[in-house]
């Protein structure tokens, strides 16, 4: 029998370490069988030893091919010419793309077969074979770089009290069956090679950077600086009526928390441009990459239904108390507005998802209290709570025009408005 080698047959004089590229290939290609002690030209020159060199050969492709081959790899002892060879069959395996250990899940790990030649993949053709192997879950997914730390996610569940590493890492999917690190793994990793972008800008149009900011590393690492960047910008405003002082935030601290929560959690991290958050004098923008999850609409979000991209990392994030339950983040943020004339917007593209949030004290600003809304707003201090008939007989007026004065106060969000109907009351806005 003549020997010639092809895409799906390679030749080997004897045992080496070259074998295991070869394998690796026919792996992730179409499969092939591969002769050991047989000359690149075709001449039988055998094999001596041969259990022992099947042994060391199966040890070798054991220990240095993730994920494991094995099951797609057999050996078979046969005679040419009165010599001893190796015949190694090697299937295309179920889970592409297979790799050399000790490079990783980059071109210079993953072969393919290409003539009769077994040559390096490319990012892209990894990233293919990833998807079709794996599905299109980019949080599902292996991760090309499988060299991560995870200092920033050690020390955050350490500080949360929730356990991490070891076979925690499996039951949070940051490791796969195989020990391989899938992409949430990358995300929570110091290598984590999607960030934020925050800017504050002069005025209300995107003219003129006041400051920006980009935010790297772990997922944790980028909530936790982000965080403390905008609430920076969430300055404290002294607001008098009367005698009475009241120190307000520009934005309620839950709505901004759970705006950066949503843009993290939500975001499709199969793109790789930056979440963007935009900070000026009357609003902050939060804009994620990807719309919302088909089968789901605005006036769903708006209703608190949560159709999750990224399951597995609302887990965590719920794992760590960082939410509630799915689904309630957008509710939170509209209930921290109420009362309010200014409300928060949302918006949503194919691509994209955006969280406005108005500065309520540059809506107060707007407002100059009257001798009649000063009045009324003492009394809402004195009682806590107000009706229509208490302002009605502090002005002596009736309880129809002390509506209407309640109502321009709400619109003004100089008070809030709780209840309906007859039990509506009115309480000082703090």
């Amino acid at each position: 029998m003549q020997y010639t080698e092809s895409s799906t047959l390679e030749l080997k004089r004897k045992v080496i370490d070259d074998i295991r590229k070869t394998v690796v290939a026919f792996a992730n290609t179409e499969g092939g069988v591969i002769y050991v002690g047989i000359d690149d030209d075709g001449t039988i020159v055998g094999i001596i030893d041969i259990e022992n060199e099947i042994l060391r050969l199966s040890n070798m492709i054991r220990d240095s091919i993730k994920p494991d081959v094995t099951m797609f790899v057999s050996y078979d002892q046969k005679k040419e010419k009165g010599k001893d060879i190796i015949k190694i069959t090697v299937q295309k395996g179920t889970e592409c793309p297979y790799y050399l250990q000790n490079k990783g899940l980059r071109p210079e790990g993953v072969y393919v077969r290409q003539g009769a030649s077994s040559v390096p993949s490319t990012e892209n053709s990894i990233r293919h074979m990833i998807m079709e192997t794996d599905g299109d879950s980019f949080e599902k997914m292996r991760s090309l770089n499988q060299e991560l730390t995870f200092n920033a996610a050690t020390e955050e569940f350490k500080v949360r009290g929730v356990p991490f590493g070891g076979n925690h890492m499996k039951t949070l999917h940051l490791v796969n069956e195989d020990g391989i690190y899938t992409n949430l793994g990358l995300l929570f990793s110091d290598q984590c090679t999607h960030t934020i972008k925050a800017a504050v800008f002069e005025s209300d149009e995107k003219m003129i950077f006041r400051d920006r900011r980009e935010f790297t590393g772990s997922l944790l690492r980028q909530l936790n600086d982000t965080f403390d960047y905008i609430s920076q910008y969430n300055k404290i405003r002294a607001i008098f009526t009367g005698l009475y002082r009241n120190d307000k935030r520009d934005y309620p601290e839950e709505a901004l928390r759970e705006a950066l929560l949503n843009v993290l959690v939500h975001r499709d991290y199969a793109y790789s441009a930056s979440t963007l958050i935009s900070i000026f004098d009357n609003r902050i923008e939060f804009v994620s990459i990807g719309g919302l999850v088909k089968g789901i609409n605005l006036p769903d979000i708006m209703l608190g239904i949560s159709a999750t991209r990224n399951e597995r990392l609302a887990n965590i994030f719920y794992r760590l108390t960082l939410i509630e339950a799915y689904g309630t983040g957008i509710p939170k943020i509209l209930n921290s507005y109420k009362g309010f004339a200014a409300q928060p917007e949302i918006e949503s593209t194919d691509n994209a998802f955006k969280i406005t949030l108005p500065n309520q004290n540059e809506q107060m600003q707007s407002s100059s209290l009257n001798a009649d809304e000063k009045r009324i707003i003492d009394l809402a201090n004195q009682l806590g709570k107000i009706s229509r008939k208490d302002v009605a007989a502090e002005l002596n007026i009736s309880q129809t025009m002390a509506g209407r004065i309640l109502k321009s106060m709400v619109n003004k969000q100089l008070v809030g408005i709780e209840g309906k109907g007859k039990n509506t009351v009115y309480v000082f806005k703090k």
